[in-house]
């Protein structure tokens, strides 16, 4: 585990109060909570009314994009929009050649992966090749599941708008009602290229998208060989959590779990009790409105609990919404949490055994050069 996230733990006080002084109230973090609220309940809304597939996909966005401030939400949203609007074209593009043929399809995704995996360490606007290789790899991992072609681009480009209309609400409700850092805005110097220094000569970039691109496939052979999509998170789990580090990405790893439990009981404890209660859609609101609260509080918290707020709205979001109407199915909550913990496994055997990165070896690296 990182030296950083040691240090942060708490030593000489109690788990209670450090968790009491990480959720300490504070003016800007009471601003993005109900930035998220806000987000979540019109995503519910909207999704609900026009039936927009995806519902949990697009009140996610919500959390994944806003940032601490307008002008990286701002970026962030437009470089999600075009990261996600070529990854979605270059999926459909490459079905002409794969729809039909696994031997083409799995192949493509390793291949696809591994370049934006790498991209993302090598590129100064890094996410942008991220989101391409991670867009196009999971519509490529949804191929075998629609049974003829039309329904295929249907389904994808239906992800495409229940993402898009999420991150353009999102991006407004910030630019809106976000306010400006009491502060004089940092200059930062502009990149010269579109390349970090290091990017061919430095084998780790290669190595990270290996190891990525490893423990994704691994994933998607198992719940694929078992016949278990419902498990399916567990090809995202793997993308999402991998950082530069063995330790920064174990150290996500335990804060997705964490969340992912809270979540996943929340929904669990929601469908048993107040799903079937609920005959409109204010009272699904405000069960929404609620857990969004929670969970944007932990998410506009410190960096040391702030990835844990994410999962719990990843978690909940995912069990709960299971179509237009209420459901009381549990099999989804269950495999949702099987395939988060599933991908969590496996990449910290991955990213612990093949070419470990340390973060104290990285350090030294930046301080020799």
């Amino acid at each position: 585990m990182s030296a950083v996230f040691t240090g942060a733990l708490p030593t000489h006080i109690g788990w209670v109060d450090w968790l009491r002084r990480e959720l300490a109230p504070s003016h800007d973090p009471k601003v993005r909570t109900l930035i998220l609220i806000g987000g979540t309940v019109l995503c519910v809304i909207i999704s609900m009314t026009l039936q927009v597939p995806q519902l949990a996909t697009s009140a996610y966005m919500v959390f994944f994009i806003s940032k601490e401030n307008k002008k990286v939400t701002t970026l962030v949203g437009v470089v999600g929009l075009i990261g996600l609007t070529i990854g979605i074209a270059a999926s459909l593009l490459l079905y002409k050649f794969t729809y039909g043929h696994p031997e083409l399809r799995i192949p493509s995704m390793a291949i696809v992966l591994f370049l934006g995996m790498y991209a993302s360490r090598i590129l100064v606007i890094g996410p942008l090749g991220f989101l391409v290789g991670f867009v196009i790899a999971v519509t490529q991992s949804i191929g075998e599941l629609q049974p003829s072609p039309e329904k295929l681009v249907r389904e994808i480009l239906w992800i495409w708008v229940a993402v898009a209309y999420a991150v353009g609400l999102t991006v407004v409700l910030n630019r809106l009602f976000l306010p400006k850092p009491a502060g004089p805005p940092q200059q930062r110097p502009k990149p010269k290229s579109l390349f970090v220094p290091d990017a061919f000569t430095n084998p780790a970039h290669v190595r990270f998208a290996l190891k990525v691109t490893l423990a994704t496939m691994i994933c998607y052979i198992i719940y694929s060989g078992v016949d278990w999509f419902g498990i399916h998170t567990a090809f995202i789990t793997c993308v999402f959590i991998a950082l530069e580090s063995t330790g920064a990405t174990l150290r996500k790893g335990i804060l997705r779990t964490v969340g992912c439990i809270i979540g996943g009981l929340l929904a669990l404890f929601s469908i048993i009790y107040l799903v079937p209660h609920m005959e409109t859609i204010a009272s699904l609101v405000v069960l929404v409105a609620c857990v969004s609260a929670l969970a944007g509080w932990v998410a506009t918290g410190t960096d040391r609990i702030a990835y844990a707020g994410l999962q719990i709205a990843f978690a909940f979001f995912y069990g709960l919404f299971q179509g237009y109407a209420p459901d009381t199915d549990l099999h989804n909550v269950r495999n949702r949490v099987v395939g988060i913990l599933l991908g969590l496994i496996v990449t910290a055997l991955v990213f612990h055994y093949v070419w470990p990165e340390r973060a104290s070896d990285r350090l030294r690296d930046v301080l020799r050069q």
